[in-house]
């Protein structure tokens, strides 16, 4: 048996990501929505996998350093130079969030994705553990 809750969250951020010639394209903004899956193969003692607030707290801090920011001027995208490190797609903006909402979890409770919707229609899915994972902890 297997249980999952999910939270969704929002937050406004610009980017401009680095394209395949290597130019940026024009710096523009989001309402970045944000889904979060957790799961646990038992419930707690409130037979909950968790507190839905808790898990809005986890995420929140992250996001809070993101909103109403432009992304690629902050760290983990920004080279600390005036260029990129990391191009901030929603891709990478899933796995980012994904790899510091794991480490406040519950002993229970695991991750199962992050979504990153930066536009209607438009979402990146992170689902940590494949061979991509190692790729995350650059971001």
């Amino acid at each position: 048996m297997n249980y999952e809750i999910t939270i969704r969250r929002t937050f406004s951020a610009a980017h401009a990501i680095r394209l395949h010639d290597g130019s940026l394209e024009p710096l523009h903004g989001h309402d970045w929505v944000v889904q979060v899956t957790v799961a646990s193969e038992r419930l707690d003692g409130m037979e909950t996998v968790m507190d839905f607030h808790e898990l809005q707290r986890i995420v929140d801090g992250p996001i809070g350093g993101l909103h109403n920011r432009n992304l690629n001027d902050v760290p983990p995208f920004a080279d600390g130079h005036g260029g990129l490190k990391v191009n901030p797609t929603a891709e990478r903006v899933a796995s980012w969030l994904a790899e510091r909402v794991t480490g406040h979890l519950p002993g229970s409770v695991r991750l199962i994705c992050v979504e990153v919707e930066e536009a209607p229609d438009c979402v990146a899915r992170y689902t940590p553990g494949g061979s991509a994972e190692s790729d995350a902890s650059t971001a």
